[in-house]
C-alpha cells in the first residue's frame, strides 16, 4: 500500500480529512483525482465528474461520506477497486506507538487528557484523528519515539480495513448515529471494527462497567478497567484510583464532573500505564487537566440559578449521563436540534428529575410528545435562542438551567460547539434576542 507513485488514486469527500489525504498522496507521488458533492474543490484539485467511469487503483473515503445505500461506493467495490478510509491511509505512514480510542461518548475528553499526560512526562506526541487534526496530516510528522493519541469515530472505522492502533480503546456503546448506520447492531459491527487487525503484541482496554463495549467481540487479550475493585488492572476502590496495589490518586482530586468522567480518567490511566508512563507525571497531569469546552461546562451562576452547556451531548445516553452527573433537583433541560433516529422514551422512563424540558428545533414537537406522555411539563420552541431566553425568564433561585440537546445541531447550527456560544452568549446577556 505505501508503494504509490504513479498509482492513480481518488479522495472521495474533501474537507480537513479529504485535504491532508490528498496532500499525503502526492508526496508519494500518487496521481490524485477528487469528487465531492461541493463542486467549488474543482478549481483546488483534478475534479472527477464521472468517478466510475475511470479506473482507479485505490479509492480514499473522507469520514463525512455517508456509505450505506450509496451507489458510488458499491459501484468501486463491484468494480473491484481498493476501498479505503482516510484513517487507514495516515496510519500506515505513522511511526511510534499508535493509540486509538472510541466509545459513544469520553472519546475528547480521554484523548485530550491522554495528550496532557505524555506533555507531563516529555513525551512526543500528537492528539488527532476525530480531534484536532487529521492523522493524514500528521502522520509525516511521527518518529519511532513518539505517540499517537487518534479520536477514532464510527465515520471512520466505517470503511477501515487497515487501520492497525497499537492500543485499541473503547471507552462505552450506546444508541447513536442510527441516521448514518440503519440500526444499533450495525453500528456496533462499525465500532468493533477498531479490533480487526489486535493481534500480536496489539493491546485492547476496555470499560468493563459498559454493556454495550463488553458486548463487542472483544480479542482474547483485553485488558478491563472499573469503577468497581478488580484484582488486575486499573480500578477504584476505596475512593481512590488503583493499578493492582499502586495507588494513583484519589478520586476527590478528578477535577472532573460526574461517573462518566471517573471512566474516562481511568482509560487513560490504564493506556498511560501500559505506555510505561510513570504514576507521577499522570497524577500531575489529571490534577491539572481542564476539560474541553462544551461538555458539562459550567457557565454561571446568576441570581441562584446555575447555568450549565453540555452542547456535545447528541445522543440519549449522554443526556442521562449529564443529569447523573449534576445529581441536581431542579432543572430546566433544554432539548432538540436534529435527532439522529434516537429513542427519547429511553431517557424519560427512568423518571430523570425535571422541572420542565424545553424542547427547541427541528426535533422539538417529537420530544415534547414523549416528555408528556412521561408527564413531564414541557415547552416548545423553534430555536435554541428562544427557549434559552425563556429559561432565563422563568428560573428562579436554586434551579439549574441544562443545554443537553441530545441531538445533532445541524438543523440549526454548523457545529455542537457553535450552539454551545451561543448558549453561552446569551447567559452571559452577550446576545440579544
Amino acid at each position: 500500500m505505501k508503494k504509490l507513485r504513479g498509482k492513480r488514486v481518488l479522495v472521495y469527500g474533501l474537507g480537513g480529512s479529504g485535504t491532508s489525504a490528498c496532500r499525503l498522496l502526492h508526496t508519494f507521488g500518487a496521481c490524485v483525482s477528487v469528487f465531492d458533492d461541493d463542486k467549488r474543490f474543482r478549481s483546488l484539485f483534478c475534479f472527477d465528474e464521472n468517478p466510475l467511469a475511470n479506473k482507479y487503483d485505490l479509492v480514499v473515503v473522507s469520514p463525512g461520506i455517508k456509505v450505506r445505500e450509496n451507489n458510488l461506493i458499491a459501484g468501486f467495490i463491484a468494480n473491484k477497486i481498493p476501498v479505503i478510509s482516510e484513517i487507514d491511509l495516515g496510519s500506515i505512514f505513522c511511526l511510534g506507538k499508535l493509540i486509538a480510542i472510541t466509545g459513544t461518548n469520553g472519546k475528547t475528553t480521554t484523548c485530550s487528557l491522554l495528550g496532557k499526560i505524555f506533555d507531563e512526562a516529555k513525551k512526543k506526541n500528537f492528539v488527532c484523528g476525530n480531534i484536532g487534526m487529521p492523522i493524514s496530516a500528521i502522520a509525516l510528522k511521527t518518529d519511532k519515539k513518539c505517540f499517537i493519541v487518534c479520536e477514532t469515530s464510527n465515520f471512520q472505522l466505517e470503511l477501515s480495513k487497515l487501520f492497525a492502533p497499537d492500543i485499541a480503546c473503547v471507552l462505552n456503546i450506546e444508541q447513536d448515529h442510527i441516521d448514518r448506520h440503519g440500526s444499533f447492531d450495525e453500528y456496533k459491527k462499525v465500532k468493533n471494527k477498531i479490533f480487526q487487525n489486535t493481534k500480536g503484541r496489539k493491546k485492547a482496554i476496555v470499560n468493563l462497567d459498559d454493556e454495550g463495549a463488553v458486548s463487542l467481540n472483544l480479542p482474547k487479550k483485553t485488558q478491563f478497567f472499573s469503577q468497581k475493585t478488580l484484582k488486575n488492572g486499573v480500578c477504584v476502590k476505596n475512593g481512590c484510583v488503583y493499578n493492582g496495589k499502586t495507588r494513583i490518586i484519589s478520586t476527590g482530586e478528578i477535577p472532573l464532573i460526574g461517573e462518566k468522567n471517573i471512566s474516562n480518567v481511568l482509560a487513560a490511566i490504564a493506556i498511560a500505564l501500559e505506555c510505561k508512563i510513570k504514576t507521577k507525571f499522570i497524577r500531575s497531569a489529571i490534577i491539572s487537566f481542564s476539560p474541553p469546552p462544551h461538555r458539562l461546562e459550567f457557565v454561571a451562576q446568576i441570581g441562584g440559578v446555575k447555568f450549565v452547556n453540555d452542547s456535545k451531548a447528541t445522543n440519549v445516553a449522554c443526556v442521562k449521563m449529564a443529569l447523573e452527573s449534576l445529581q441536581e433537583k431542579s432543572v430546566l433541560l433544554l432539548l432538540g436540534g436534529q435527532n439522529k433516529n434516537l429513542d427519547f422514551e429511553k431517557l424519560f422512563e427512568e423518571k430523570p428529575k425535571l422541572k420542565k424540558c424545553l424542547c427547541f428545533g427541528q426535533a422539538a414537537n417529537e420530544i415534547a410528545l414523549v416528555a408528556k406522555k412521561y408527564g413531564y411539563a414541557s415547552e416548545v420552541f423553534s430555536s435554541l435562542k428562544d427557549a434559552a431566553f425563556f429559561a432565563k425568564k422563568i428560573a428562579v433561585k436554586g434551579d439549574t438551567v441544562l443545554l443537553s440537546p441530545g441531538c445533532a445541531s445541524f438543523d440549526e447550527f454548523s457545529s455542537y460547539a457553535v450552539r454551545g456560544q451561543i448558549f453561552k452568549e446569551i447567559v452571559k446577556g452577550e446576545s440579544q434576542t
